[in-house]
């Protein structure tokens, strides 16, 4: 099947950088929006920011001018940069991808897949 591998997570100051990357492998003939979530201790998972096939780009209020979401299709893959970050940045980034088409067995179906995640934790 298909599956979403995160990395790059990890320890860092504030005001300090990380890159994430989330790389997709399986059968895959298309991926429509990825995107990057994160779910701090005791909080809802939420959105951070996510880019269509085309480049189209949305973010949180909260990482407006601080991050920057980009992917690379034919690697099938999708980054964050992380700048300037804040203690509240710290919590579980989960990598999502938004229709997966992939073939199985002759048949298209249409997925949505998300990876295991990846701890960022920035201290003050």
């Amino acid at each position: 099947q298909v599956q979403l591998v995160e990395s790059g997570g990890g320890l860092v100051q504030a005001g300090g950088s990380l890159r994430l990357s989330c790389a997709a492998s399986g059968i895959i003939v298309s991926i429509g929006t990825m995107g990057w979530y994160r779910q701090a201790p005791g909080k809802q998972r939420a959105l951070v920011a996510h880019i269509t096939s085309e480049g189209s780009t949305n973010y949180a209020d909260s990482v407006k001018g601080r991050f920057t979401i980009s992917r690379d299709n034919a690697k099938n893959t999708v980054y964050l940069q992380m700048d300037s970050l804040k203690p509240e940045d710290t919590a579980v980034y989960y990598c999502n991808a938004e229709p997966v088409l992939t073939r199985l067995a002759g048949n298209y179906r249409a997925l949505e897949v998300w990876g295991q995640g990846t701890l960022v934790t920035v201290s003050s």
